[in-house]
């Protein structure tokens, strides 16, 4: 087996995973929308191409690679519906009859062995591809913004970005064109499309997050890749080979832990969904149920009565105008020897506490926290805040 093809499998096989991590994300968000089928269909030609692709390479099956060619001549088809989708207008009509002969020509060429025969279908292959994803690029710029909301103008935005990334790496698919091509990038195109048009999808700081993470991945992969090629007296092709798979990989690792990681926090109960599920109808209440959260499963609630040994008259004063005590900023703007900064000290220390809610101070009504620092991210602080609001408006119940 050559380094060629262990390299075009490779980065085949990162790009089909990367297609299953965007078809996932979109079925999650919008499982029947019209334009979420569209779009799985699309897809779904192209990680069928990928999977078929990769098959023929290891098997050396005619068969397969055939197939795999005609998935490829109906490409062009699911762009086009995607991009008629996505500007709720249908293309021209000679557009549409050129994209939809054309690829019921080559898809019928591929199975019959006509890219065996001459190179003029791998000519024709290419000049459909790149043609209808440059016709549908033009389409998606040029539409009327006044027809379109703003979020469908976001997604034409994205749709018009994936077309743009895509095209230089797709030219490199066509080896039998290309003869000197290292390797086939158009698996790493579509991780690239898929990476940015998901963190495209966010607000304006996760954007800043997910490129900045997007931007280390590839940089600690071509440094990877450059400290092995040296290390190995590689050759230029080499080199690009080496690189190509690294970045493949890294980018589809990344790419699959993000997906796992917003199932996960899909499915895990968050700290605002246990009080809103809550059946309760006073604060104790809420509070049991709070502790079948994780972050709440070693919460201590106090209240008056349980706090004389901290001299209540003292903490009331210095608690007033709090609502979440953080352990890691004692001494929480007072002064270190004050009595009350020295009691508060001590109350969390005794219970291990890392953060304080205080629910109320006429009585005092406490509800201490140990929080694990890895768990302590910036949506578990604002949720602290939010729950501490729900509990001081809530009933104290009938042992308060």
């Amino acid at each position: 087996m050559t380094s060629v093809l262990v390299a075009d499998s490779v980065v085949n096989l990162c790009g089909a995973l990367g297609l299953g991590v965007a078809m996932l994300s979109l079925r999650r968000r919008d499982p029947r929308g019209a334009l979420t089928q569209r779009f799985q269909w699309a897809l779904g030609l192209v990680m069928a191409l990928f999977v078929l692709r990769g098959l023929a390479w290891w098997s050396g099956s005619i068969g397969l690679e055939r197939l795999a060619l005609a998935c490829a001549a109906t490409v062009p088809l699911g762009v086009l519906a995607v991009t008629e989708g996505a500007l709720r207008r249908h293309a021209p009509r000679f557009v549409k009859l050129v994209v939809l002969i054309g690829s019921a020509v080559l898809a019928l060429g591929s199975l019959l062995g006509l890219s065996e025969l001459t190179r003029l279908y791998d000519i024709g292959l290419a000049a459909l591809q790149i043609a209808t994803l440059i016709m549908c690029g033009l389409l998606l710029a040029r539409r009327d913004k006044a027809s379109l909301t703003k979020a469908e103008n976001a997604g034409v935005d994205r749709l018009w970005l994936c077309i743009v990334l895509v095209l230089p790496f797709l030219f490199t698919d066509f080896r039998n064109l290309i003869p000197n091509m290292p390797v086939r990038l158009g698996g790493l195109g579509v991780l690239v499309m898929v990476g940015v048009v998901l963190i495209q999808s966010g607000g304006e700081h996760t954007r800043r997050q997910g490129f900045a993470l997007l931007a280390l991945r590839c940089a600690t992969a071509l440094l990877l890749a450059a400290v092995l090629a040296v290390s190995n007296g590689a050759d230029a092709p080499e080199t690009v080979r080496l690189s190509a798979i690294l970045l493949s990989g890294f980018l589809a690792a990344g790419l699959m832990v993000d997906a796992l990681r917003g199932l996960f926090e899909a499915n895990s109960p968050g700290v605002l969904a246990s009080i809103v599920q809550s059946r309760g109808r006073d604060r104790p209440a809420l509070i049991a149920d709070l502790a079948a959260h994780p972050v709440f499963e070693s919460a201590r609630h106090l209240r008056e009565p349980d706090l004389s040994a901290f001299d209540p008259d003292i903490l009331r004063p210095a608690l007033q105008e709090q609502q979440v005590l953080r352990a890691a900023q004692q001494p929480w703007g007072r002064d270190q020897t004050d009595p009350a900064t020295e009691r508060l000290t001590a109350l969390m220390a005794t219970y291990s506490a890392s953060h304080m809610l205080v629910i109320a101070t006429e009585p005092l009504d406490l509800l201490l926290l140990t929080i694990p620092a890895v768990s302590a991210d910036p949506a578990t602080e604002t949720a602290l805040v939010l729950v501490r609001r729900m509990l001081a408006t809530s009933a104290q119940g009938a042992t308060a």
